[in-house]
């Protein structure tokens, strides 16, 4: 079952290393730069969205967790 939370899905180890991996290569991948942000200003939050992909039979072929940005509502 694909967990719907953070809280459900960092209990996983399964689910913990298919996070692992997405943060390895958004690292590799330079998607982003660590830095101090300007005055008055706040970060965008993000949030983990997994799935489970499936062979064609229906056996689990791997975990996939994706970091997402957030969207900003004013």
């Amino acid at each position: 079952m694909e967990p719907q939370s953070y809280e459900k899905t960092s209990k996983y180890s399964y689910w913990q290393q298919a996070m692992k991996e997405e943060l390895d290569a958004l690292e590799a991948n330079h998607t982003w730069v660590t830095t101090s942000l300007p005055p008055g200003k706040t970060p965008i939050g993000c949030r983990w969205i997994c799935k489970i992909k499936r062979k064609f039979d229906g056996t689990i072929e791997r975990y996939k967790a994706a970091l997402l940005p957030m969207a900003i509502h004013n």
